[in-house]
């Protein structure tokens, strides 16, 4: 008896590592908050990581591409399900997360005996205003992280999901020195763009401890560009827009890039 709750224990901490090691080569994913809206992106060479929910809403995700579609679906359809039984302006981010998408996989990484999600994912809720842009990360655990909202300081324009921890880190030390929410959209394009290559350099290095010098990161976006495909969205913040979700072509985004 006394040995179960040692074992459980053991167990969850085990689950916990098997998950990040398979967590830890996904590709980086960057969310700025802007003037116009709120722009998602990555690099990458084969499959989709960024989806719209639903109107104000999109998702980043990286894990595996059956439970990344599972809890895609079911966020559209909880979603759909409150904008069809109340309005399309009572669909909330927060309680999309905590009360339904957090608890079930919660549930299905404490039960030991039954697979949990691998996945990580990254959700966005454009407001009217940047200020009231809402970033919410989920982990494979159910733990919710904000986009550094507490009661003692103000949101940040921006969020990001990675592979690791450092990565992560790395990525917002560089956004918070160097994005504002009143930039360009071609301006938030190449810190989106800056940020991917931090932490994907990151990554490939083992968890480097510092920010590259900027001759480096430049190199080696230049040759992340050069064989991979740029992903990206687009939440409008124009209320007026029938559609505020867009996709954006790795082609039209080129143009915009400079070092």
């Amino acid at each position: 008896m006394i040995e179960e709750p040692y074992r459980w224990v053991e167990a969850i901490a085990n689950r916990r590592e098997y998950i990040e090691a398979q967590l830890a080569p996904g590709s980086p994913i960057a969310a700025l908050g802007y003037r116009d809206g709120i722009l998602f992106l990555t690099l990458s060479q084969t499959r989709q990581k960024i989806f719209e929910i639903y109107d104000r809403i999109a998702l980043g995700a990286i894990g595996h591409p059956g439970d990344i579609e599972r809890l895609r679906m079911a966020a559209i359809e909880l979603a759909s399900t409150e904008g069809f039984t109340r309005s399309a302006a009572d669909v909330s981010l927060r309680r999309l997360v905590h009360y339904s998408l957090s608890p079930v996989m919660k549930s299905a990484f404490e039960q030991v005996y039954g697979p949990p999600y691998l996945a990580r994912m990254l959700f966005a809720e454009v407001g009217g205003r940047p200020e009231e842009d809402l970033f919410l990360r989920v982990e494979y655990d159910g733990e919710i992280a904000t986009n550094g909202a507490t009661y003692a300081q103000a949101p940040q324009d921006f969020a990001v999901l990675s592979g690791t921890r450092r990565s992560r880190e790395l990525m917002e030390a560089f956004l918070k020195d160097q994005h504002a929410p009143d930039a360009t959209f071609q301006t938030t394009l190449n810190s989106a763009l800056d940020a991917w290559s931090i932490g994907h350099m990151s990554l490939q290095a083992g968890d480097t401890s510092e920010l590259p010098e900027r001759a480096a990161l430049l190199r080696y976006r230049r040759e992340k560009l050069s064989n991979s495909g740029i992903e990206a969205a687009l939440i409008e913040r124009d209320s007026s827009r029938a559609i505020r979700y867009h996709s954006l072509s790795d082609t039209e985004l080129r143009s915009l890039i400079h070092d």
